[in-house]
């Protein structure tokens, strides 16, 4: 059977992950990149690929079977709608647009031409994932009541030499912690209202540097999410977990799931439960569960080829994805209104 024909929007950080998961996958072939960037060029030059400046230069000489969006943000419609009119199924990345509005568009323009739109959260397809999320909902595990998460490191002033990466478009709420909603969504369940603090000013950027937000579950459950990319610290996925390469390993958990007879640290599993009655008189034990990280970009573009051929349906559609997007708006206008967002 022939590869999937696929092309890449964007190459970036991302946009390069990208491609090195296809390297790895006989049923992926690149055959188009699209990037205006002299290295982008260089690198479509150097392994034989055709090279376009822009979208619909590529699709009027060459019409991919699947289309990957990594650019900014801002940038993620154009290219994605333009992918979808000339009949290419689309992988986009995370956040699936910059507003509301735009990921309507996307969706609006998925069902007219008949096309799929998967959305890049990319952490959905670790297995790890899974497992956490029947854990906490466990017999076990008693009724979840409450949950305590944070991403918190220091970006290296390099990061935001690309003056795109100074503006809120591409500040730590919309390129970390929607990263985070969904992880809280898939293990918990719908966020129902978002109350949120916002500060700025330490790098005198336009975008956000910290964030403070209380959270209400539909299920009930309560949680609260620390971000910020202004402080040194171990306490985010990428260090917890060693998936970026450029992260150094901590090891150091950043989320603490609370049920009502056992709790859980994130993502690295570590199980605590009380040895007699789970209150305060009784010593606790921890249990550590091992769960292997699989390279989720591998899977993620494993999975795209499978639902450009038909025969699965994306993991993380444009509606699904929408609703990240919504919960994550949602902190700036709490901040900016100054009271709790109802969803």
């Amino acid at each position: 059977m022939t590869a999937v024909k696929l092309a890449i929007v964007g190459m970036g950080m991302i946009g390069k992950r990208h491609h090195q998961a296809m390297k790895t996958l006989m049923e992926a072939e690149l055959i188009a990149i699209v990037d205006p960037a002299e290295q982008a060029k260089e690198i479509a030059l150097n392994e034989g690929i055709r090279w376009f400046a822009k979208t619909e230069e590529m699709l009027a000489e060459v019409v991919p079977e699947g289309v990957i969006v990594s650019t900014p943000t801002e940038i993620h419609l154009a290219p994605t709608l333009s992918a979808l009119e000339a009949g290419c199924h689309v992988l986009v990345e995370k956040p699936i647009a910059a507003n509301l509005e735009e990921a309507r568009q996307i969706q609006k323009i998925s069902k007219q031409v008949d096309r799929n739109v998967m959305v890049g959260h990319h952490r959905r397809y670790y297995g790890l994932m899974e497992e956490t999320r029947e854990l906490v909902s466990s017999e076990k595990f008693g009724g979840l009541l409450a949950v305590h998460g944070q991403w918190t490191s220091r970006k290296a002033d390099s990061y935001f030499i690309p003056q795109w990466r100074q503006q809120s478009s591409s500040g730590p709420v919309l390129i970390n912690l929607i990263h985070e909603m969904d992880i809280l969504r898939f293990i918990c369940g719908e966020i129902e209202s978002v109350t949120a603090q916002i500060q700025t000013g330490f790098r005198s950027h336009p975008k956000e540097e910290t964030a403070a937000i209380i959270l209400q579950f539909q299920s009930g459950v309560l949680g609260t999410f620390l971000l910020s990319d202004a402080t040194p610290s171990p306490w985010n996925w990428e260090h917890a977990t060693g998936e970026n390469v450029n992260f150094p390993h901590t090891g150091q958990n950043s989320y603490y799931f609370m049920g009502s007879d056992a709790c859980l640290e994130f993502p690295n599993l570590r199980i605590w439960n009380s040895v007699g009655k789970p209150d305060w008189n009784y010593q606790m034990t921890m249990e550590e569960k091992l769960v292997p990280l699989e390279d989720a970009y591998i899977a993620q573009c494993h999975h795209f080829c499978g639902v450009v051929r038909g025969w699965e349906k994306p993991r993380i559609t444009a509606e699904d994805a929408s609703k990240t997007l919504a919960v994550t708006l949602a902190v700036f206008d709490s901040a900016k209104q100054q009271q709790t967002i109802w969803l």
